[in-house]
């Protein structure tokens, strides 16, 4: 699943190897929320009370009938990052598209980024373009150069070893 100009996901169909998709206009025609939460940074700093709008991905992972315990969000530029579907389902992760009322601005990720507010923000993807369900963890970008799997601000799960 992606969203820039269009967003991607695996479905399993007959065919299940065939990309879910949705135009930016399908996309923003999903059912949207607006909802608060405080973010946290692996630099040491938190935001609390940060405003979004994004669809959530629990809307996204339930256009797919593919079960899995893993989630791959692939970004502009190559970026990755690895989740697990548990940290992303019931109401804990969107796609996000506004923030404080704006559109999302490019140096923050617009027009839509990933956004896990219970993890570091390194796990909250900027210029999210696709999600790819996986049987298996790989892990992303940050974390194949020493940053924690996992990322859990409150565990303090800045780098690998934490």
């Amino acid at each position: 699943m992606a969203v820039t100009r269009g967003f991607q996901g695996r479905r399993a169909t007959a065919d299940s190897s065939r990309p879910v998709t949705w135009s930016w206009e399908e996309f923003r025609s999903l059912p949207a929320e607006t909802f608060t939460v405080d973010i946290h940074c692996v630099t040491k700093w938190s935001k609390l009370d940060t405003s979004w709008r994004g669809v959530s991905v629990d809307t996204l992972l339930d256009a797919t009938s593919l079960r899995a315990e893993y989630v791959t969000a692939y970004c502009d530029g190559g970026y990755t990052t690895n989740l697990p579907v548990a940290d992303l389902r019931g109401g804990q992760a969107w796609v996000v598209f506004e923030y404080d009322g704006q559109a999302l601005p490019p140096v923050h990720g617009g027009p839509a980024r990933l956004l896990v507010p219970h993890l570091y923000f390194w796990k909250s993807a900027k210029w999210i373009r696709g999600l790819e369900i996986r049987e298996h963890d790989e892990p992303g970008f940050w974390e194949m150069y020493g940053y924690h799997n996992y990322g859990d601000p409150w565990r303090e799960q800045r780098y690998q070893g934490d």
